[in-house]
């Protein structure tokens, strides 16, 4: 057996936020995504994102309870330079998406900066310090 991971799963409160969202950090959904109850996304790599609605989930789950607060799952993206890593922070935050960690310099040699998408979920932006 060679096990290889395939897709990144996640529930969402409100769908259409959520694609929204998504769809700003350069994520493809196919048109109407924000009406359905499971959408997907290709990502690099062949690896995909899952989006599922808590109704979605009920309807095969029905004794499934959505955790409560908001850091159930944190993604990372890999930008491609420091003013990158600013810029979509501005962005993101400009179009709603709280900011929970402002751009800096991290120790470790990364522009690093959080947002939260609309479940409160972290999304990690990053890049190098220097190539």
């Amino acid at each position: 057996m060679s096990l290889r991971f395939d897709a990144i799963g996640m529930v969402v409160s409100d769908m259409a936020a959520s694609v929204a969202f998504y769809r700003r950090l350069g994520l493809v959904f196919p048109q109407g995504a924000e009406v359905e109850g499971h959408v997907e996304a290709g990502l690099p790599g062949g690896m995909r994102l899952l989006l599922d609605t808590e109704e979605m989930v009920r309807s095969f789950h029905p004794g499934w309870r959505a955790p409560s607060g908001g850091g159930r799952a944190s993604l990372a993206v890999r930008c491609d330079s420091p003013a990158e890593v600013d810029a979509l922070f501005a962005e993101l935050v400009e179009s709603g998406a709280r900011a929970e960690l402002k751009p800096w310099d991290a120790v470790w040699g990364q522009r690093y900066a959080v947002v939260l998408d609309p479940d409160d979920n972290g999304v990690d932006l990053f890049a190098p310090l220097s190539p």
